[in-house]
């Protein structure tokens, strides 16, 4: 049974913009988890770190990402955000949210292991 169900993905032309979201299903789960991440994995590459949000809300993205993709959560709402604009081809992938129930390192330790829990998985798709 998967705890973390990603919506929002959807097919857009270049330039566009995006919201995904991650509802998680345990309750108060968001703010309690050490972190969470959004994580891309397209066709034949390998999976990538997009961003990263810790508990207290210190942020970590990829490089490719930086400057385009903003990660936030809403605890109330029990549910992670990543806002994406300025999309290009190379944004296409299965986006997978996930979480890990406890670490250290920060933010950037999450971006680069990933964690626990997963969801599904929401597709985007750049092209005109």
């Amino acid at each position: 049974q998967k705890h973390l169900v990603e919506s929002g993905g959807d097919s857009v032309p270049p330039g566009g913009s995006l919201r995904l979201s991650c509802l998680a299903l345990i309750p108060s789960f968001t703010s309690r988890v050490y972190c969470m991440g959004w994580f891309r994995e397209a066709p034949g590459e390998q999976a990538e770190g997009v961003a990263a949000i810790d508990r207290d809300g210190a942020v970590v993205y990829g490089d490719s990402v930086k400057g385009r993709f903003t990660i936030s959560k809403d605890d109330a709402a029990n549910t992670l955000y990543l806002q994406m604009n300025d999309l290009t081809p190379e944004d296409s992938a299965m986006y997978n949210c996930a979480a890990m129930p406890s670490g250290w390192g920060g933010p950037g330790y999450c971006l680069e292991r990933g964690g626990d829990y997963w969801g599904r998985g929401t597709q985007v798709t750049v092209s005109s």
